[in-house]
């Protein structure tokens, strides 16, 4: 049987930002529904999906607690969230393995290492969205005990001239 792997956890600070972004959305490329509305409607207001990416990570990077995963000093994971101290309620935004890192059970060790942070923020649930055709990600969340609660379809439309 394999046992998890084994990550140092840390939290991000300033000088990690060029490399994280860098690294979190090359792994998103594969998946991120901005790259997909790129491919059928192009670049939105001259801005194409990294670019977008770039905007919605810098915001991730000021609001959100960012937890690095590394193995031997290399970070090889991310995982993002928000804290509703109200509800008790984590928000998991981001949970990434980097490119080239993928298959090796960084996933669930990312994603176990956030629900322990969250845990200690005082959080006594959290929750995720994850895209149905990530047939990946939602096999570990549904292995990591998460339970579907809804489903969403997000919709496009170029806003004709009226």
């Amino acid at each position: 049987m394999r046992s998890d792997p084994v990550l140092f956890f840390r939290l991000a600070e300033a000088s990690d930002y060029d490399r994280l972004e860098r690294l979190t959305i090359d792994s998103f490329e594969p998946i991120t529904w901005a790259r997909k509305l790129d491919e059928r409607f192009g670049p939105l207001n001259g801005k194409d999906w990294r670019e977008r990416w770039q905007a919605r990570f810098a915001h991730i990077f000021a609001t959100q607690i960012i937890l690095v995963g590394e193995v031997n000093g290399k970070p090889v994971g991310l995982a993002t969230a928000t804290v509703d101290a109200v509800t008790a309620l984590g928000f998991i935004d981001l949970l990434c393995v980097f490119a080239g890192e993928q298959g090796k059970g960084y996933g669930k060790a990312m994603l176990r290492g956030m629900l322990r942070h969250l845990k200690t923020q005082g959080c006594l649930h959290a929750n995720l969205d994850c895209l149905a055709d990530n047939e990946a990600g939602n096999r570990l969340y549904a292995s990591e005990g998460f339970e579907e609660v809804a489903r969403s379809i997000r919709w496009f439309i170029r806003i004709p001239e009226l």
